[in-house]
């Protein structure tokens, strides 16, 4: 009876270590490929996507296989160049504590297998998009570029402009679901991008105020580290206020989104100025992070929304 009780502890010792560790590996893969940033991104795929169809007066049913591949291949590509981020930042992500549990710092997967995983990911992005539109894939590439070569090898580690040269990337995935249906663009795709690049400086200079100390410790020349609060604030205002007229040129989506879009944008202009007042410049930032967020998850859907048939 008790060797019996032993194998059946055993057996259920290892069952509940095999869980664990698939748990773990699939937290460590979600670390590796940056889940918020894919999903965020997916968001304003699909909003260029939605208004590609809206625009050219195309049917969603008829460009549902499209619609995946465009979907899935730039998830595949913008995961590929956040594992490469990774693997490349295995350095400094020690001395941060929100990069401290990344697999490439515990070291649960080996870095050769990270970078191989993030060179293949990307490869089978880019060739997804390929089957939508060359445009498409080269909007990707584009992106990918950008965002492994130019901002994390390039730029993050010697210019505070490192945001701005980041942001492109970040502007591109409206375009690549825009150019999967319509190759040539128009405005109001270039208005897509224009609003997410102008979205993200004030985005990531909140969150570099609010991790300043940690910048500074791994020696990344955020602008909040080489020139303070003060010239940060007034950049972050600049930046939202250049926001404000961007709505007009997407008039066509009609009055409610205008309305909408334009009292989203006064309120974080508002908040922005009121920067200036605050005393609390950490508890500002956070507010400017949050409202960020928010800012992002409800213009894009509203996109899509003010646009459904009826």
């Amino acid at each position: 009876m008790n060797n019996t009780r032993t194998v059946e502890t055993a057996s259920s010792q290892a069952i509940n270590h095999s869980t664990v560790s698939k748990s773990s590996l699939w937290a460590d893969i979600m670390s590796l490929i940056k889940i918020g940033i894919i999903n965020s991104n997916l968001i304003t795929t699909f909003a260029g996507f939605w208004l590609a169809l809206h625009f050219t007066g195309s049917s969603f049913i008829a460009h549902w296989p499209t619609f995946l591949l465009t979907m899935v291949g730039t998830a595949f590509i913008i995961a590929g160049g956040c594992i490469l981020n990774n693997w490349y930042d295995r350095d400094i992500d020690p001395v941060m504590s929100r990069t401290q549990t990344r697999p490439t710092v515990t070291g649960t997967i080996s870095l050769s297998n990270v970078k191989t995983m993030g060179i293949v990911v990307s490869i089978v992005g880019f060739l997804l998009l390929l089957f939508t539109t060359v445009e498409a894939a080269l909007l990707g590439a584009f992106g990918w570029f950008v965002y492994v070569i130019l901002y994390t090898m390039w730029s993050k580690r010697r210019y505070t402009i490192n945001t701005v040269i980041g942001s492109f990337s970040g502007a591109v995935p409206p375009l690549i679901g825009w150019a999967a249906i319509e190759p040539g663009l128009r405005l109001e795709a270039l208005i897509l991008f224009l609003i997410m690049f102008i979205w993200q400086p004030p985005h990531f200079l909140a969150l570099a105020m609010k991790k300043k100390d940690e910048y500074k410790a791994a020696n990344i020349p955020m602008l909040p580290v080489v020139h303070g609060f003060g010239i940060t604030k007034r950049q972050m205002v600049v930046y939202v206020a250049c926001l404000l007229p961007l709505p007009i040129y997407l008039a066509s989506l009609g009055i409610t989104f205008m309305i909408i879009s334009g009292l989203l944008t006064a309120g974080w202009l508002v908040l922005a100025l009121a920067g200036f007042k605050m005393k609390d410049d950490i508890k500002w930032a956070t507010w400017m992070f949050l409202y960020s967020l928010l800012y992002l998850t409800i213009l894009f859907p509203l996109m899509v929304i003010v646009t459904l048939p009826y």
